[in-house]
């Protein structure tokens, strides 16, 4: 069964099926997915994108824990949800992320630091933090000086443009946040913004999301 994109730009293929390892009913989206149920199955156990990057979600309606999901294959729960703080073998919504990074930025000369955004030989390039200026991975801000890794009220996050995915612990490890820079305006003013499941400011790594 195929589901076609109704978005006016943008490609985005991900086939999902009911049972792991690529077994069991089958179906293709191309656009959202509310719920699993009105497609006629209770969850998503193995799924392969093909193309563009992904947004899945716990619960329906784009609840609960997140799961950014890039090209690839993902056999069984465990490959998308294996790493992250609570281990959920339910995916039952899932969304296209459009505006991500389709390659990673290239790698400085090897003994010159990364230019800065705006610099000589880099044009401006947006960021996803204000206080985090810099290269499209951090795989521990507190290290570029990045308060709020384990602070009670951690400052507000800017997308200001593209998809980035925050993480729980370094190393892309623990919950998911996904930030978006439309969502509202790129301004997220209170951890709760962040997502359904959010409970704290905790982010020890932050990266773009790639097609």
């Amino acid at each position: 069964m195929t589901h076609r994109c109704k978005k006016p730009s943008g490609l985005w293929k991900m086939v999902v099926w009911d049972e792991p390892f690529f077994q069991g009913k089958k179906h293709e989206f191309t656009t959202d997915c509310y719920s699993t149920s009105e497609h006629g199955f209770s969850t998503v156990r193995s799924c392969k994108i093909e193309s563009g990057a992904w947004a899945g979600f716990e619960h329906c309606g784009f609840q609960g824990q997140q799961f950014v999901l890039e090209r690839g294959e993902y056999p069984c729960w465990e490959a998308w949800s294996g790493s992250n703080a609570y281990h959920v073998e339910r995916m039952c919504s899932f969304r296209p992320i459009a505006c991500a990074v389709s390659a990673p930025a290239p790698a400085p000369p090897a003994g010159r630091p990364p230019d800065l955004p705006g610099s000589p030989g880099h044009p401006a390039e947006p960021r996803m933090l204000r206080q985090l200026p810099g290269p499209s991975r951090c795989p521990a801000p507190a290290a570029r000086g990045l308060r709020g890794a384990a602070s009670p009220e951690p400052p507000p996050l800017s997308a200001l443009c593209r998809r980035w995915v925050c993480s729980q612990y370094p190393g892309y490890r623990g919950f998911q946040y996904l930030l978006e820079s439309d969502s509202p305006a790129g301004e997220y003013k209170h951890v709760r913004e962040w997502g359904s499941h959010a409970q704290t400011g905790q982010v020890q790594s932050i990266r773009r999301v790639q097609q």
